[in-house]
């Protein structure tokens, strides 16, 4: 069966186009994956759900993939913990060939079926965390490898492609595939399937986040204080509610470390 994914793009000619022609046909292309990453609510909803029953017993939330995919799942799982102030090993991204592969590819890493399991298990992966394969093609062997031995282990397992019908989403107890169709370039999902595949993750991540505590109205009270704009930003939420100068403010926040403790512990 004929893969979305490397199906062939609706623009011929790609090499003849004009830059405006370039941009304004990507761009084009691109507006069509709002709608299909909103078709799939329902299916990121059940599985947030899900998710957060482990997490808030203390389950950690795993990201499996290869290429574009595990670099999209490490980039969400590092920005968790300065975002939302929980600790580095809540959300982990691995991906095939190692950390080195994050920068450069490796060759035929994504076709070891055992692997991810073997890196999973170094991280003594059990019951009551979440596993999330992210592949594209929804065939990938390294994800497909993991989530099968996820799922014997009684792990709760997700899905994400963009091939509904793919051997991913038949495999994963919840299943996510954006349909965004062709891409530009034929085959390159680092394109379309790639940002349909980011923003289900930032929905998937920050949903979990704001249900485990860590956003109080629209605040990321918890974020970590590593550069002089946190500061900044952490020091007005700061004075925004307590109603205090800028100076104190900032007093406060650099004593306790974070908005939340500097909120709760002000007097």
């Amino acid at each position: 069966m004929q893969k979305i994914t490397e199906s062939e793009s609706n623009h011929q000619g790609l090499d003849q186009m004009s830059t405006l022609e370039l941009l304004t046909n990507i761009n084009r292309e691109d507006a069509k994956v709002h709608a299909a990453v909103h078709a799939e609510i329902p299916r990121i909803e059940a599985f947030v759900d899900a998710a957060y029953l482990r997490l808030k017993e203390g389950g950690r939330l795993f990201y499996i993939g290869a290429g574009t995919s595990g670099r999209l799942g490490i980039v969400d799982a590092s920005e968790c913990p300065p975002t939302f102030g929980v600790p580095f090993d809540l959300v982990i991204g691995i991906i095939a060939g190692g950390d080195k592969a994050i920068r450069k590819a490796v060759e035929f890493a994504e076709d070891d079926r055992q692997q991810a399991w073997k890196d999973l298990s170094e991280y003594k992966i059990d019951s009551n965390d979440v596993l999330v394969g992210i592949a594209a093609s929804g065939s990938t062997p390294y994800v497909l490898g993991g989530i099968e031995e996820a799922n014997a282990n009684g792990i709760l397992t997700c899905g994400i492609s963009c091939n509904p019908e793919s051997p991913l989403s038949k495999t994963a107890k919840h299943a996510i595939a954006p349909i965004v169709g062709p891409e530009f370039v034929t085959g390159s999902t680092r394109m379309k399937s790639g940002t349909a595949q980011k923003l289900v993750l930032n929905m998937i991540s920050t949903s979990l986040m704001i249900k485990l505590g860590r956003v109080k109205g629209n605040r990321m009270v918890d974020m970590q204080l590593s550069n002089d704009k946190l500061v900044d930003r952490g020091t007005k939420m700061v004075m925004a509610e307590l109603h205090i100068s800028y100076e104190e403010a900032k007093s406060l926040l650099l004593k306790y470390g974070s908005v939340r403790e500097a909120v709760e512990n002000f007097k």
